[in-house]
């Protein structure tokens, strides 16, 4: 049965972190009450404004079996504010009869009393941007948490009776060594988390550290990064310790105990339609994609007039549908299933793509096997080049 994942984009954070690229900030608490009243409009309004904009109201029918509440902090709006948004998320989508309900969190930005009550109220996933386990490492980027707050961060919430459990880690900030990098996996896997996401650090225009660095600049840390070639060398690192711990890759970036992976992340490497609700939410109904105005102050100034926050909406040409079934399905480690091609975009399509991966497997960045597409594992440090291919030939 074709099911529904819902995103509700809770952009604020007590500091912004020099290495953030997302469009959260820092804002005060009239803003935050203004915002998230403005969200809850939204979700009320939905059918009318989908209909305004041409979008079918099959997505709001589907049930829905992933929740995810991301940011920004969304602790910070506090349980009075969110209590509120999941009213009006259950009276407008039905839920499936498994749910996998996540919030993202940073260790210190939820207390005791707040994880007992989003326990309760159905949360059943909290992903814990951890990012390292070094405090040198976690003050260079702006991070207000310790270490040890993270430790206890996760034994709080295990007894407020959590069972899942994903700890993000970043590759490659300042002052980072392997050393030091080992020492934060090992922390990690000792805290026995179900998830680890392991990411590396970006150098992007869009976050404080990253501008300073393509600026040549000193502040932020800048002169402190490792290396390209450190960042590779993490990378293999992380991908070999967590196999050790039990850990399967089944994404370029994630890694899982079996049956942890995550589902609602899963939906968007895989096509499958997400409701996004809130600033800068994004959604997909398998045709459309749409976004809602990045900035909360643009989002509620929009809401509070009455009109509707959606942006952005353009149908994809089945060249782009096809673009994207490769360069998003094949992050994951299972690849792609190759005959799907001609059942839903033709023979010519397949043909082209056949050329394609024809090319990449003789240079052994995809392996082909069992009617499946995969990046290969070496892969997957270039796999940015490979998805270009199909970008650039489909």
């Amino acid at each position: 049965m074709e099911t529904v994942g819902i995103y509700i984009q809770v952009p604020f954070c007590a500091s912004k972190c020099s290495f953030c690229n997302f469009s959260s900030s820092v804002e005060r608490r009239e803003a935050i009450d203004r915002t998230l009243s403005a969200l809850v409009e939204e979700i009320q309004r939905l059918p009318g404004w989908y209909a305004d904009e041409g979008i079918s109201p099959h997505l709001l029918a589907l049930p829905g079996d992933s929740i995810y509440f991301g940011g920004g902090t969304p602790p910070l709006a506090g349980p009075t504010r969110l209590a509120r948004v999941l009213d009006a998320l259950a009276r407008r989508f039905q839920r499936a009869d498994s749910v996998e309900f996540t919030m993202e969190a940073t260790p210190g930005s939820a207390d005791e009393p707040f994880l007992e009550w989003a326990a309760r109220a159905g949360i059943n996933r909290l992903s814990i941007g951890a990012q390292s386990f070094v405090d040198l490492e976690l003050g260079a980027v702006g991070r207000l948490h310790s270490a040890d707050q993270t430790r206890e961060f996760v034994r709080q919430a295990r007894l407020a009776g959590f069972k899942n459990l994903s700890l993000d880690l970043i590759a490659g900030l300042p002052h980072q060594t392997l050393a030091s990098w080992r020492d934060s996996l090992a922390s990690a896997a000792a805290l026995q988390p179900e998830h680890v996401s392991v990411y590396l650090f970006e150098v992007d225009e869009k976050s404080r550290l990253g501008n300073e660095v393509l600026r040549h600049g000193t502040r932020y840390q800048a002169l402190a990064l490792p290396s390209e070639d450190f960042m590779a060398d993490a990378y293999e690192e992380a991908r070999a310790f967590l196999a050790r711990e039990g850990y399967a890759q089944y994404e370029i970036s994630n890694f899982s105990l079996p049956g942890f992976e995550s589902r609602h992340n899963r939906k968007y490497w895989r096509r499958e339609p997400v409701a996004g609700v809130g600033p800068g939410a994004h959604s997909f109904d398998g045709e459309r994609r749409w976004e809602n105005a990045t900035s909360a102050a643009d989002y509620r100034m929009k809401i509070e007039r009455g009109d509707s926050p959606i942006q952005k909406l353009r149908r994809l040409t089945d060249m782009e549908q096809l673009e994207e079934f490769f360069f998003l399905g094949l992050r994951e480690s299972a690849g792609v299933e190759f005959q799907a091609v001609g059942r839903r975009w033709g023979r010519e399509a397949e043909k082209t793509v056949e050329r394609i991966i024809r090319e990449l497997t003789a240079r052994h960045l995809l392996t082909r096997e069992n009617g499946r597409v995969r990046l290969r594992a070496e892969a997957y440090l270039v796999s940015n080049e490979v998805f270009q291919e199909f970008l650039l030939n489909v």
